[in-house]
């Protein structure tokens, strides 16, 4: 799903990006309900949110819940990092961040695959700020061997970058079972 967002930027560089885990649901400006796994494994309800400020996840299952925000936040002491893992109540939790910079023109051309392959995508979500065709938040979730993951590009024209986020959340499996299936 592609739409522009009725807002300016609020977040205008990447290294205004920070991040931060269980974070109550922020005001959105777009939203998307994503039904994930097959009733085998993992069962999950994701719930991607575009926010001004850029981006919230929200996962929901029967083992509990799971919130990833990235965003300008004022007051935040927790920049955006390049690598988290560790353990969210029954979650295993990882995630990935890196910044690219890009001439003029290859940002253009990577902005337009991205929104194409989002906008498309049954599971993703795109906003595009007003002014430029190529300041664009994007996410896609998607279920893959038992575990919940999302990725999400956050573009920043003016200074040719591209901040794009991996995340992977799955049941944090109890170490007696690791030994019995051994």
């Amino acid at each position: 799903m592609l739409t522009t967002l009725q807002t300016a930027y609020t977040d205008t560089r990447a290294g205004d990006l920070a991040w931060c885990l269980g974070k109550e649901a922020l005001p959105a400006l777009a939203v998307l309900d994503v039904e994930v796994g097959d009733g085998r494994d993992l069962r999950a309800t994701v719930e991607l949110r575009l926010l001004g400020a850029s981006h919230q996840v929200l996962v929901a299952a029967g083992r509990g819940d799971c919130s990833e925000t990235v965003a300008c936040m004022p007051g935040s002491q927790a920049p955006l990092p390049f690598g988290v893992a560790k353990r969210v109540g029954s979650w295993d939790y990882e995630f990935a961040a890196r910044i690219e910079t890009l001439s003029q023109r290859s940002f253009a051309g990577r902005a337009q695959e991205l929104l194409a392959l989002v906008a498309d995508h049954p599971n993703g979500l795109a906003g595009v700020f007003p002014g430029s065709p190529h300041a664009f938040t994007a996410m896609l979730a998607q279920r893959y061997e038992g575990q919940v993951h999302w990725r999400t590009w956050h573009a920043y024209p003016q200074d040719g970058q591209l901040v794009a986020t991996r995340t992977r959340v799955g049941v944090r499996v109890p170490a007696t079972a690791d030994l019995l299936s051994a």
